[in-house]
């Protein structure tokens, strides 16, 4: 069998995953599978359908072959109750041992349900960050014996601003594997995952498209912010000489006046929108308008206009933003025509990077990164804005008590630096004993 020659899987398990009709390994599999095993610690960035929760539910269930430990081994932190759902049932695909039991957590009315789940016992646990946060604070979840804590999903979980539950739950843990499965690996999410991984390998593949699309020539441009694209936009209009006709694409016709706005400072009377969100804002009625006066330099558009276009001859389409349908992406930069003269520029934070990882792989190709020009103003974010330049003095501890201060030191008591036994922690929550 191959998956027992390549890995060395129990015979069982290797059985199940030719009879589910895992009949070979994908890429992520082949560069991941044997360092999981062994135990390190990996980040493994992939496209989606690439197989990545397939790859540590192999991981996983190769290395628990029987149930009913006194506390969880595996802990799996997915973004959504629908990514619950949808793990939960591969395990059920793959696994053939009935005693290895699988409690999912997820926000849904009522705590009390997944509380006695857990407190009946649970090999395996699937959960939502904040719903296995909220349940660990109640003394529902033991975190003692995990074995494996794998965050799947991990660029949603920035997105979708989980990142205090993740490592709030990563530093209860006192040892274990750590596994991160994500589509991109940018800045935000190395700050959410480095303080607990441990020397992990990196692992990528890519599952680009065999035939790539006629496309135009691309650019990528990666910035921190929205504020940022704005002013990268300006300074590429300052050339006028060389932007002579460009497109700006942009999700939304609120965004579309921002920009026009922005741009309107110096190009005056020569930024127009399609069908524009204020009478106020100078507009036109379709591209070949656009295209047929000559005082016209830039067109925007929002995707709320996204009928079909004719962007033949003109020199630069820009992606402000990154539309959340890629096929409406692709169906801009393909090129038609034999004499390409067409560049087209991606502007992408981080967030939007997973957006551009999908449309690389249904394009079949990369985009390639430029470089931030030097005179680009790199705007920071309005709370970095408005901090003070100096932290104020700590204030000094006091021997003495003093009338009126309505708070005291926490006493070493009341400090929560352990953690209960499942079967206690059913005590303390009135739950039966398993």
């Amino acid at each position: 069998m191959v998956w027992l020659d390549k890995f060395k899987l129990n015979k069982g398990l290797s059985r199940t995953l030719t009879e589910a009709g895992y009949l070979n390994p994908k890429e992520i599999q082949l560069k991941t599978l044997s360092r999981i095993i062994g135990g390190q610690d990996v980040i493994a960035v992939a496209p989606e359908g690439s197989g990545k929760t397939t790859t540590y539910i192999i991981g996983i269930l190769n290395r628990i072959t029987r149930g009913y430990d006194d506390a969880p081994r595996v802990l799996i932190l997915v973004p959504d109750k629908e990514r619950v759902e949808a793990v939960m049932q591969q395990f059920d695909q793959l696994k053939r041992n009935d005693t290895i039991q699988i409690v999912g957590l997820y926000v849904t009315p009522g705590i009390e349900a997944q509380m006695n789940a857990l407190a009946d016992g649970a090999d395996i646990v699937v959960a939502t960050p904040d719903r296995a946060r909220a349940i660990y604070l109640k003394l529902g979840l033991n975190l003692n014996k995990i074995d494996v804590l794998i965050v799947d999903d991990a660029e949603d979980m920035v997105k979708q601003g989980l990142q205090l539950p993740v490592a709030e739950l990563a530093n209860s843990i006192t040892k274990s594997q750590h596994l991160v499965f994500t589509e991109v690996l940018h800045a935000k999410l190395h700050k959410m995952i480095d303080p607990f991984m441990k020397m992990p390998a990196i692992v990528e593949a890519e599952e680009l498209e065999a035939i790539p699309l006629n496309t135009h020539q691309q650019l990528l441009y990666n910035v921190p912010n929205f504020r940022t694209k704005l002013n990268l936009l300006n300074l590429f209009m300052q050339d006028d000489e060389l932007f002579t006709k460009t497109v700006v694409f942009v999700n939304t016709r609120v965004t579309a006046e921002t920009v026009q706005k922005s741009l309107k400072h110096r190009m005056r009377e020569s930024v127009v929108t399609i069908n524009p969100l204020s009478y106020e804002s100078k507009s036109v009625q379709d591209v070949a308008e656009f295209k047929q006066d000559d005082t016209l330099k830039v067109l925007i558009i929002a995707n709320e206009n996204a009928d079909e276009l004719d962007l033949s001859g003109i020199p630069f389409l820009i992606h402000l933003d990154v539309p959340e349908e890629k096929e409406l992406f692709i169906n801009r930069i393909v090129n038609n025509g034999d004499d390409d003269d067409t560049l087209a520029i991606t502007f992408s934070t981080d967030i939007e990077l997973a957006l551009v990882k999908k449309i690389e792989q249904a394009s079949g190709k990369k985009m390639p990164l430029a470089a931030l020009p030097d005179e680009l103003v790199i705007d920071t974010d309005k709370k970095e804005k408005e901090a003070p330049a100096e932290k104020p003095a700590a204030k000094s501890k006091k021997t003495e008590p003093v009338a009126g201060e309505a708070f005291h030191e926490k006493k070493a008591a009341n400090s929560k630096t352990y953690n209960y036994s499942s079967g206690t922690k059913a005590k303390m929550n009135n739950k039966r004993k398993h």
